[in-house]
């Protein structure tokens, strides 16, 4: 039977990227693994059609040679080619790129570590974890910028030990399951993977005598009290990212960072909006009536605001420039003042008498001094018909 083109066996174009042909190896490999069709010789033909595809793809001057002279040109048994592409067909020369993306699917099948799984991690050198600390500011605080000390839990190099985790005078040996590897090879089937060394659990080093401030472990938890400039303009979930600050890394490795992230306690008076801020604005009766002149806050302090006559409730009234300049903005938001028009309380006899003699004279004309409320119940009477 005449070879399939090994781009069509993938599914990939021509110009594709090496991510793409591993991405779709993967893909048939993990559909057609004999271990996951057992008995099905058409799923172990496909695989094994992927995966010498996969070889010849997968290598750049294999992949070359393909494309220039097709299957003749990687085909062991060719005695033509472009230079160097003779006997590109197999060997250990050619396994190292099939290894890397078939290391992943071990993962994936035997739910542990592939062929590939624990590259670099033999010196057990790793990175310490990210930290995060949630900071509330109050709205003042997070406008104008503030100083905020915290105090944080976190996992610090061991200074007895300087983070080997032996004992002083003493240094941690070579693992003698792994031979300081890391890792040892497991036997599954006919296949043969690399998984994490039981013993030294990947790190290569077993400590006979543990440092007795940590354990052995290399690494203890202390509280530390640390400063964080909060600039001008943060807004709820900014994140401040202090770096190192976070827990020490194991066996000598970098500390990992803190990031702050920041919460807005409740104003009583103003809500924010991104650089904007938002605050109610309850007028009285004859204040919306009549019009006139009433002060309110802003964080800078004190400003007019000019109520024109017949204002309702709802209506807007914007301040420029009295919002928030943003951390990453050059100009300030706006100050939205929503007018509440506040309905009298305890009234005494006399003005009871006064606002009845007040909607007599409004009942009269409603349509000139309550327009809205005309119009509204005239469309309530046309819905409902006479």
């Amino acid at each position: 039977m005449a070879k399939r083109d090994y781009y069509t066996v993938l599914g990939v174009n021509r110009d594709a990227s090496e991510e793409d042909i591993k991405k779709a190896y993967r893909k048939l490999a993990m559909k057609h693994h004999p271990d996951r069709n057992p008995d099905d010789k058409t799923s172990e033909e496909k695989f094994k059609e992927a995966k010498a595809a996969y070889e010849i793809l997968s290598d750049a001057k294999k992949r070359a040679a393909y494309d220039q002279f097709g299957h003749a040109g990687v085909d062991a048994s060719a005695g033509f080619g472009a230079a160097g592409a003779r006997g590109f067909g197999g060997g250990p020369e050619g396994f190292g790129g099939f290894a890397d993306a078939f290391g992943d699917i071990f993962g994936e099948i035997f739910g542990g570590a592939g062929a590939g799984g624990g590259r670099g991690r033999g010196n057990g050198v790793y990175r310490g974890a990210d930290l995060r600390y949630n900071l509330e500011l109050s709205l003042e605080e997070a406008a104008r910028g503030t100083e905020a000390k915290i105090r944080i839990p976190a996992l610090e190099q061991c200074a007895t030990c300087h983070g080997s985790g032996a004992k002083p005078g003493t240094q941690p040996k070579t693992c003698p399951t792994c031979n300081g590897q890391g890792q040892v090879r497991v036997s599954q089937g006919f296949f043969s993977i690399q998984q994490t060394c039981p013993q030294c659990h990947g790190t290569g080093k077993i400590i006979p005598e543990p440092c007795p401030t940590c354990g052995g472990v290399g690494r203890i938890k202390r509280h530390k009290t640390l400063s964080v400039k909060i600039p001008a303009g943060v807004d709820k979930d900014d994140r401040i990212r202090l770096a190192g600050e976070g827990e020490a890394g194991l066996n000598g490795g970098p500390p990992g960072d803190l990031y702050v992230v920041v919460g807005l306690k409740p104003h009583p008076v103003f809500q924010r909006d991104n650089s904007d801020l938002h605050c109610e604005m309850p007028i009285s009766f004859t204040t919306a009536a009549m019009g006139g002149e009433i002060e309110i806050p802003t964080l800078d302090g004190h400003a007019n605001v000019k109520i024109p006559p017949e204002t309702q409730t709802g209506q807007v009234f914007r301040l420029r420039n009295k919002g928030i300049k943003g951390v990453r903005s050059s100009v300030h938001g706006d100050l939205y003042c929503h007018v509440s028009i506040e309905t009298p309380v305890k009234l005494t006899p006399r003005q009871k008498e006064l606002l009845r003699e007040l909607e007599a004279i409004n009942a009269a004309n409603p349509g000139a001094h309550n327009p809205r409320a005309k119009n509204w119940f005239d469309r309530v009477r046309e819905f409902f018909g006479p």
